[in-house]
């Protein structure tokens, strides 16, 4: 639609201008005029009509992202007090034989807590940082190597789908986090329905809103799992963002083999923390101006 209305203002430009004897000076600056607050005016109402669509596409995200009650869910924070804690079902993983913590750092705390409170190994998973986690008081394997939408080796870094690395070191009973700065979501499409079944709980951060990807991303997530709990990391409050309060956010799903819905409507967990204990948080609403 806006590429017609271009070629038509500069068609009639060049008709303005090469049929100088039909039309007087004054005419042709006018009608220049005329053309230019078009331009104008279309601008501004294409700009405002995308910026709407995107908004919409927004809400629909935070709506999907809404979590649900689970009668059968024991809320606990696992990890760090702030950045790097995430909330899982505690009673529902007490006979889990394996985790996968993705995106690590120098430090994981989150794998270290799981591999010492339950001694089952969590096999951690970062192809970036070269710093290498350490828990001297349970078994954590790290692998310098990525989640990715499929295997490859690029830039020097190794990749390989999350399919591949649950089958290679154990896909029954696995609880995984991932915290991948937005890779999460090729990934994510990439991995089949039947790979994330094996998946009992899935603690992640998700990064962004706009992509075309994410939304099916998250609807596809939805078909395995129930979203338990939704936090926004108060380190990315943005109002660009809006209606979604911030750039990241942090979900807990938990498979539907196991969650049971009922109880009381599903509340804001005050076992969520902010990720900057010293930065406000914005739960709920954009930060205003």
């Amino acid at each position: 639609m806006g590429r017609l209305i271009w070629l038509l203002i500069i068609g009639a430009s060049i008709w303005v201008f090469v049929d100088a004897k039909s039309i007087s000076v004054m005419r042709r600056l006018l009608i220049v005029a005329v053309l230019v607050l078009t331009v104008a005016g279309t601008t501004a109402g294409v700009s405002a009509w995308r910026d709407a669509r995107a908004y919409r596409g927004r809400q629909t995200l935070l709506n999907a992202l809404q979590p649900v009650a689970l009668e059968n869910c024991e809320l606990a924070r696992f990890g760090s007090a702030y950045d790097g804690g995430y909330l899982l079902c505690a009673n529902l993983i007490a006979d889990f034989k394996v985790a996968y913590s993705y995106g690590i750092g120098p430090n994981d705390d989150w794998g270290c807590d799981l591999a010492t409170r339950y001694q089952v190994p969590v096999h951690e998973y970062d192809c970036f940082d070269p710093a290498r986690p350490s828990c001297s008081t349970g078994q954590t394997i790290f692998h310098n190597e990525c989640i990715g939408a499929q295997a490859a080796t690029i830039d020097g870094r190794t990749f390989d789908t999350l399919g591949h690395q649950l089958a290679t070191h154990g896909d029954q009973g696995v609880i995984v986090k991932m915290d991948v700065e937005g890779a999460e979501w090729a990934s994510l499409a990439a991995t089949p329905d039947a790979v994330l079944d094996r998946i009992d709980q899935l603690a992640m951060e998700m990064h962004g809103y706009n992509a075309a990807v994410i939304l099916p991303v998250v609807e596809k997530l939805k078909r395995t799992f129930y979203v338990v709990n939704l936090h926004f990391n108060n380190q990315a409050c943005s109002e660009e963002a809006a209606p979604l309060p911030a750039r990241a956010y942090q979900v807990l799903l938990v498979n539907k083999r196991l969650g049971v819905l009922g109880g009381r409507p599903a509340t804001p967990s005050p076992l969520n923390a902010p990720d900057a204990p010293a930065r406000p948080e914005c739960q709920g609403t954009p930060p205003a101006r």
